[in-house]
Protein backbone atom coordinates (compact mmCIF):
# COMPACT_ATOMS: atom_id res chain seq x y z
CA UNK A 1 0.00 0.00 0.00
CA UNK A 2 1.81 3.16 -1.37
CA UNK A 3 0.97 6.46 0.83
CA UNK A 4 2.61 10.20 0.79
CA UNK A 5 2.05 12.28 3.70
CA UNK A 6 3.01 16.00 2.86
CA UNK A 7 4.43 18.13 5.82
CA UNK A 8 5.67 21.87 5.84
CA UNK A 9 3.49 23.93 4.56
CA UNK A 10 2.88 26.86 6.76
CA UNK A 11 1.60 30.51 6.33
CA UNK A 12 5.10 33.10 5.44
CA UNK A 13 5.38 36.37 4.18
CA UNK A 14 6.88 37.40 0.58
CA UNK A 15 10.32 37.17 0.09
CA UNK A 16 10.27 34.16 2.53
CA UNK A 17 11.31 30.34 2.39
CA UNK A 18 9.38 26.91 3.51
CA UNK A 19 10.77 23.43 3.35
CA UNK A 20 7.76 21.10 2.44
CA UNK A 21 8.33 17.28 2.92
CA UNK A 22 6.85 14.16 1.54
CA UNK A 23 7.09 11.16 3.54
CA UNK A 24 7.01 7.35 1.41
CA UNK A 25 5.97 4.36 2.24
CA UNK A 26 5.08 1.49 0.11
CA UNK A 27 7.53 2.37 -2.40
CA UNK A 28 10.88 3.91 -2.63
CA UNK A 29 11.92 7.70 -3.83
CA UNK A 30 14.76 6.87 -4.95
CA UNK A 31 13.59 4.24 -7.87
CA UNK A 32 10.24 6.43 -8.63
CA UNK A 33 9.11 9.06 -10.62
CA UNK A 34 8.79 11.49 -7.45
CA UNK A 35 7.33 15.12 -8.40
CA UNK A 36 5.53 18.09 -6.24
CA UNK A 37 2.27 20.01 -8.02
CA UNK A 38 0.07 22.31 -6.64
CA UNK A 39 -3.41 23.97 -6.86
CA UNK A 40 -4.35 27.33 -6.48
CA UNK A 41 -8.15 27.59 -5.50
CA UNK A 42 -10.29 28.16 -8.68
CA UNK A 43 -7.06 26.64 -10.79
CA UNK A 44 -6.14 23.39 -11.90
CA UNK A 45 -3.40 21.25 -10.25
CA UNK A 46 0.00 21.97 -12.14
CA UNK A 47 3.54 20.32 -11.56
CA UNK A 48 5.80 22.41 -9.89
CA UNK A 49 8.96 20.19 -10.12
CA UNK A 50 9.50 16.52 -10.70
CA UNK A 51 12.03 14.07 -11.24
CA UNK A 52 11.72 12.23 -15.06
CA UNK A 53 13.70 9.48 -16.66
CA UNK A 54 17.59 9.37 -15.70
CA UNK A 55 17.52 11.29 -12.60
CA UNK A 56 17.11 15.29 -14.39
CA UNK A 57 14.60 17.30 -12.75
CA UNK A 58 11.70 19.49 -14.26
CA UNK A 59 11.15 22.95 -12.59
CA UNK A 60 7.91 25.08 -13.45
CA UNK A 61 9.62 28.33 -15.56
CA UNK A 62 7.36 30.22 -12.52
CA UNK A 63 9.56 28.34 -9.81
CA UNK A 64 13.08 27.94 -11.58
CA UNK A 65 15.62 29.54 -9.60
CA UNK A 66 13.63 29.92 -6.43
CA UNK A 67 12.67 25.86 -5.85
CA UNK A 68 14.51 22.89 -5.16
CA UNK A 69 13.47 19.50 -5.09
CA UNK A 70 15.66 16.27 -3.47
CA UNK A 71 15.50 12.83 -2.01
CA UNK A 72 16.43 11.61 0.64
CA UNK A 73 17.06 7.54 0.22
CA UNK A 74 17.28 6.78 3.68
CA UNK A 75 14.93 8.64 4.87
CA UNK A 76 12.43 7.69 1.82
CA UNK A 77 11.55 11.51 1.76
CA UNK A 78 11.29 13.61 -1.00
CA UNK A 79 11.60 17.54 -0.29
CA UNK A 80 10.72 20.68 -1.74
CA UNK A 81 12.71 24.06 -0.71
CA UNK A 82 11.05 27.10 -1.43
CA UNK A 83 12.65 30.56 -1.37
CA UNK A 84 11.74 33.54 -2.64
CA UNK A 85 7.91 33.10 -2.20
CA UNK A 86 5.58 35.23 -3.98
CA UNK A 87 1.62 35.45 -2.83
CA UNK A 88 1.15 33.91 -6.37
CA UNK A 89 2.65 30.78 -4.54
CA UNK A 90 0.08 30.12 -2.42
CA UNK A 91 -1.93 26.83 -2.94
CA UNK A 92 -1.80 23.19 -1.80
CA UNK A 93 0.88 21.25 -2.67
CA UNK A 94 0.63 17.52 -3.58
CA UNK A 95 3.43 14.93 -3.55
CA UNK A 96 3.14 12.54 -6.48
CA UNK A 97 4.11 9.13 -7.43
CA UNK A 98 4.77 7.71 -10.64
CA UNK A 99 1.57 9.71 -11.82
CA UNK A 100 -0.76 7.70 -10.07
CA UNK A 101 -0.33 8.20 -6.56
CA UNK A 102 -1.34 11.85 -4.35
CA UNK A 103 -0.93 12.71 -1.12
CA UNK A 104 -3.28 14.47 1.11
CA UNK A 105 -1.55 18.39 0.54
CA UNK A 106 -0.03 21.23 2.29
CA UNK A 107 -1.01 24.90 2.61
CA UNK A 108 0.91 26.96 1.53
CA UNK A 109 0.02 30.69 2.12
CA UNK A 110 2.20 33.80 0.89
CA UNK A 111 0.91 36.94 2.38
CA UNK A 112 1.87 39.88 4.07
Amino acid sequence: QVQLVESGGASVQPGGSLRLSCLASGITVRNNYMSWYRQAPGKERELVAGFVTGGSINYADSVKGRFTISRDSVKNTVYLQMTLLKPEDTAVYFCHANGYYWGQGTQVTVSS
